[in-house]
């Protein structure tokens, strides 16, 4: 019998619609009622299901610690959920893919150095038309809280979604899609980053707000089916 494996994304536990779903916006009650379903998916179905360790168990645990999760939750993260370092000596990634991610960064990283010489160009001139306006010199806290400050601000928004979004990010990213390959596991996400590489891997992609339901239906069905 082919057994099911997915690899889980802390998205998986703590994307907003997922913690809406199944907890009403509790993320601990939510986190609770998605590992009784994986408990009983394991238990009843065989199905397995991994987190990357110890990248994604340790930024998923940092959420529970900082959302003052009680231990008991990790505790049966422990106990249900399988975690396992990817083999990143033996998983092949071909060629191709790692050209074209180059590529893909190198492209994001242009863009983002345009969006800065950008914000240095603006806070320079709104610097100047402000001190042409006012006829005394300009105090240093006006310049920092009115044009640096918010031009920063307007930068940070506008790199982060030009050079992250949509792409991996973090060794935690790579680490679900690594595990996925080397398990031959459908990926569990809410990252469009992790979605569009899973798909040039090859490997199967499950949204975060569909895993749920998907669990709960075959649970059902196995029922019918006794």
């Amino acid at each position: 019998m082919y057994k099911q494996r997915f690899v889980l994304d802390t998205t998986a536990f703590t994307h907003q619609d997922v913690v809406d779903r199944l907890g009403d916006g509790d993320l601990c009650r939510a986190v609770s009622e998605l590992l009784d379903l994986i408990a009983r998916a394991r238990m009843e179905l065989h199905i397995s299901c991994y987190l990357p360790y110890p990248t994604v168990y340790r930024e998923l645990k940092g959420f529970l610690e900082r959302n003052d999760c009680p231990a008991e939750l990790v505790s049966r993260l422990d106990t249900w959920i399988v975690k396992k370092t990817p083999n990143r000596y033996e998983v092949k990634v071909p060629a191709r893919l790692f050209m074209a991610y180059v590529k893909d960064m190198r492209g994001r990283l242009d863009r983002g150095r345009k969006h800065a010489e950008k914000a240095i160009w603006n806070a320079a001139l709104e610097t100047y038309e402000i001190m042409l306006r006012e006829e005394a010199d300009v105090p240093k806290e006006k310049i920092i809280r009115e044009i640096i400050g918010e031009t920063v601000r307007r930068f940070r928004r506008k790199y982060r979604r030009t050079v992250r979004h949509g792409t991996l990010d973090s060794a935690p990213d790579l680490d679900v899609l690594l595990l996925a390959k080397e398990l031959d596991a459908a990926v569990v996400a809410q990252d469009e980053g992790i979605e569009r590489w899973a798909r040039e891997l090859g490997l199967r992609y499950m949204p975060a707000t569909s895993f749920p339901d998907m669990i709960q239906e075959y649970l059902e069905l196995a029922k019918e089916v006794e």
